[in-house]
């Protein structure tokens, strides 16, 4: 499973944490090249989140038509090709077409690679390898932190850096991921939508409050810290890593799902990641770096269990369940994204993230059907 599930995971580092959530640590640099004010940081982040939404937008379609493999390799070339504009920019338009581009490989691959472990892996190994994968996220942060670290000023050069990773990482993809069973496509020609859509209406409904209330910590926590606390460059990159690391905990979101239920796992991790996100605003060195370690770990298990979600509620087409998934958590990440950057020109950091936690709220009400049955 391992020789498998190691690339795929490389993947979900690659075109996450690199192409898409590494220009949150980068921001204030960025900003300070660039001249960007908070609103323009907020507004490329949404542009990022936009393109991902458009990618798993179609990607069951091009799963279906194009293959899992195939699909998880675009995911890594719009990485290369996104990072190597992002590199290059010198405003705050080729910037976001760089974000743009460079956003649609996360919205491929997670579909993708969910796709490959339905096809290739035994139906009691499918939620720890779709888990484990998921957490590729938290290890490209981790691989982030050192370079933000050592290249602080030099963005273009990280970015340069990311994109031969990213280049790397697909030909290791192309060359271990299987195509024995790319016959298996999606078959979406007799799908019951007004059914479909009553049975996972809920997973949509928290997707999107999830996407919502970490839209800020993603986006905007690293400025935060610098420009409220005064954090120098080492500590809010160590904070970052802090997030990274973490996240790693979520690889194991699979095995807690089978114990305790979906339900249960739900609440308790969402109120463990809303907790974190409130956290920040408190000025002291345990909460400050609490906050961080909360919310990466929260993150990653959260996700890894929408995707164990959407797989069970789709059974028959999980790229599918996926992709309806992390559109609506991508939809809520674009719309959380720019509202906070415009809440943060008016108000506070501190208000803005308190506000984006007492949102989140909601989703404790959003009714979760408990099984423990795997599909």
């Amino acid at each position: 499973m391992w020789k498998i599930v190691v690339p795929g995971l490389a993947m979900i580092a690659v075109t996450y944490a690199f192409a898409r959530l590494s220009f949150g640590m980068f921001l204030p640099d960025i900003s300070n090249t660039l001249g960007l004010n908070a609103s323009d940081g907020g507004l490329v982040g949404s542009v990022g989140y936009i393109s991902y939404s458009i990618a798993l937008f179609f990607s069951s379609f091009a799963i279906s038509r194009f293959g899992f493999k195939s699909v998880n390799e675009m995911a890594g070339l719009t990485a290369v090709v996104g990072l190597v504009g992002m590199a290059t920019s010198t405003s705050l338009l080729h910037l976001g077409a760089g974000v743009f581009i460079a956003g649609l490989g996360s919205g491929l691959a997670s579909p993708a690679l969910s796709q490959m472990a339905y096809q290739t892996f035994t139906r009691t190994r499918v939620d720890q390898a779709n888990t484990w994968i998921n957490s590729g996220t938290s290890f490209g942060i981790i691989l982030t932190g050192p370079v933000v670290l050592l290249f602080t000023e030099h963005w273009r050069l990280s970015f340069f850096m990311f994109a031969i990773v990213a280049f790397v990482v697909t030909l290791w993809n192309k060359r271990i991921i299987p195509n024995a069973y790319e016959n298996r496509h999606l078959d979406q020609t007799n799908v019951d939508w007004t059914s479909t859509l009553r049975n996972g209406w809920s997973l949509i409904a928290a997707s999107v409050i999830v996407g919502i209330s970490s839209s800020i910590y993603w986006t905007f926590s690293r400025s935060f810290v610098t420009e409220q606390y005064n954090m120098t460059a080492n500590e809010s990159v160590l904070f970052w890593i802090v997030v990274g690391a973490a996240g790693i905990i979520g690889g194991v979101a699979g095995g807690l799902i089978q114990k305790i239920g979906l339900s249960l796992s739900y609440r308790m991790i969402l109120v463990t990641l809303l907790s974190s996100v409130a956290l920040l605003t408190v000025h002291t060195p345990l909460a400050i770096y609490t906050s961080p370690a909360l919310f990466g770990g929260a993150y990653i298990f959260l996700t890894g269990l929408l995707i164990v979600w959407a797989t069970r509620t789709f059974a028959h087409l999980p790229a599918l369940g996926v992709s309806m998934s992390f559109l609506a958590l991508g939809i809520g990440q674009s719309l959380g994204s720019s509202i906070a950057g415009m809440v943060i020109d008016i108000s506070s950091y501190p208000f803005a993230f308190i506000l984006f936690a007492c949102v989140g709220v909601i989703g404790l009400f959003i009714p979760v059907k408990d099984t423990n049955d795997i599909p």
